[in-house]
C-alpha cells in the first residue's frame, strides 16, 4: 500500500484514526472493568 501523501489523505488517515480511538478505548476500558468485576464475584 502507498502512504497518502496529500494534505487531505492525510488528514483523512487522522480521522480515522482518531474515530476508532474514539470507539475502542472505552471499549476496552469496558471490558477491563467487566473482568475486573467477574474477577471479584467469583474469585
Amino acid at each position: 500500500m502507498s502512504e497518502p501523501t496529500t494534505p487531505a489523505a492525510r488528514s483523512r488517515a487522522w480521522l480515522i484514526v482518531l474515530a476508532w480511538a474514539w470507539v475502542l478505548l472505552p471499549f476496552v476500558y469496558g471490558v477491563y472493568e467487566l473482568i475486573r468485576k467477574v474477577v471479584q464475584l467469583f474469585g
